[in-house]
């Protein structure tokens, strides 16, 4: 994300769906000797532990939408589509505000009940361990926006010509129900229906749009796991292209106020230097959507097209086209591996600097270093002191700085093997911190990062020096 201080976007499962403790915990809540239980509200996250739930795993969303924009009001049918991981005579979905009209699970009325962000849901019948489910749920309202426990706006926003739907870390919740945790990836076909001549652009490729009686209806398609706060829905007034990067298909919507922003046409090159430097691009197709400036807040890297607060500069472009390998395909395990999102797109910014003849990545990293600013160094990046302070510039720039202090200690060619490993590893996945640094320490045997890790990444306050 960015531009929250630098939310820069602002964001395999390794298929690692939980870690160890939490699974147990989750085990010991539902099913066992006495028959199906109820799946945990919540995944247990250390900053939003209510985010996402606990006992199934979603393979795919459909959603059926239709939005008004002089009214604001939505109209949706989510068909989610998921696995039980233990027995259930209860589940729940992350919902906040919209009125739930029905659900069925399995084709079967099903009973609920709310509280807060969580749907709670008793189907008809209990589900088995191991067995594929599908949830349907209608429901209409005014879509929310959401105030972020660092101030920003997430969630539905609502702009002069239609909405702009975006998600980290929560704000998925307020436009389709689901388990909106980084660490429940599932692809995605969204279907939505506006008036005529308004465009409405979302993550993946287009596969069918057909206009009468006044409204036109466009599906898309994302194939690739994505994590729902990476969704997104821009409905207004864009002109949407279709072109080609770096080989890819490259879909770009760009509000009618913006003009031709530059940066559609820088597309093709970042597209080419990040997969030299970090390897096979990771999805079907890229682009972009560069919103009307002021729309919101912060840059986003919503999968596949990134989401831009009016036209960007070329390293804000950089920074969310490397979110794709670092943050959308790899994704956190939880939201206090936010630095290893951030501190790889930063550094891509260091590195494009360097790459283009300006400062090197070890000037920018000596000039970050030497200013005066106690921000920098009031959290390590590793552990961010609270959920308000997930964006803050310890996770983006000391972050940035771990990236580089292991590029200085292995030298280029092993730093840049050790990169696209790393995206390779866990690709459509999910990973922390530890098996980051269980996997540097790897791949580098010979090398001794203890000095690393307990300085820049866990260490409190600014090291002594930059060397």
């Amino acid at each position: 994300m960015v531009s929250r201080p630098r939310r820069i976007a602002i964001v395999p499962r390794s298929v690692r769906f939980l870690p160890a403790l939490l699974l147990l915990a989750l085990t010991a809540c539902g099913g066992g000797d006495d028959g199906p239980g109820a799946g945990a509200a919540g995944v247990g996250d250390p900053y939003f532990p209510k985010a996402g739930n606990g006992g199934y795993d979603v393979g795919h969303y459909a959603l059926d939408l239709s939005y008004a924009p002089a009214t604001r009001h939505l109209a949706g049918t989510a068909t989610v589509t998921a696995r039980a991981t233990e027995d259930l005579s209860a589940f729940n979905l992350d919902l906040a505000g919209l009125k739930v009209e029905e659900i069925t699970v399995g084709g079967e009325r099903a009973r609920w009940s709310r509280e807060g962000q969580e749907l709670t849901v008793r189907p008809a019948r209990p589900l088995g361990r191991g067995e594929t489910f599908e949830t349907r749920v209608r429901y209409a309202g005014t879509p929310r926006t959401l105030t972020d426990p660092d101030g920003s706006r997430e969630g539905w926003l609502y702009t002069a010509d239609g909405a702009l739907a975006l998600g980290e870390p929560m704000g998925s919740m307020t436009w389709f129900p689901g388990s909106h945790h980084p660490s429940d990836k599932a692809s995605y076909e969204l279907t939505v229906s506006v008036p005529e001549g308004v465009e409405a652009v979302s993550n993946g490729e287009p596969v069918k749009e057909r206009t009468g009686g006044g409204r036109t209806v466009r599906t898309w398609r994302t194939g690739e796991p994505m994590a729902s706060h990476a969704a997104t829905l821009a409905v207004g007034d864009y002109t949407v292209r279709r072109s080609t990067a770096a080989g890819h298909p490259a879909y770009t919507a760009v509000d009618r106020a913006e003009g031709a922003p530059e940066a559609v046409g820088e597309l093709p090159g970042v597209m080419e230097w990040a997969e030299y430097n970090f390897g096979p691009y990771p999805f079907t197709s890229t682009g972009m959507i560069v919103a009307g400036a002021g729309e919101s807040e912060y840059a986003l890297e919503t999968q596949n097209r990134p989401v831009f607060p009016g036209a960007p500069d070329i390293a804000l472009l950089v920074h969310e086209i490397a979110h794709q390998w670092f943050g959308n395909s790899v994704s956190p395990a939880s939201w206090r591996d936010m630095w290893l999102n951030e501190g790889f797109a930063t550094y891509a910014e260091w590195l494009w600097e360097e790459d283009q003849g300006g400062d090197s990545a070890q000037e920018t990293f000596e000039a970050v270093y030497a200013e005066d600013d106690p921000e920098l160094w009031s959290f390590p990046p590793a552990k961010p002191s609270g959920p308000a302070h997930i964006s803050d510039r310890p996770v983006y720039d000391r972050g940035a700085m771990v990236v580089h202090k292991i590029r200085e200690q292995v030298g280029d060619d092993a730093f840049y093997d050790l990169v696209q490993g790393w995206a390779a590893r866990h690709r459509h996945g999910n990973a922390d911190t530890e098996e980051f640094t269980r996997y540097v320490e790897e791949r580098a045997p010979d090398e001794d990062f203890d000095a690393i890790w307990a300085d820049w990444l866990y260490g409190e306050g600014k090291p002594d020096s930059p060397g």
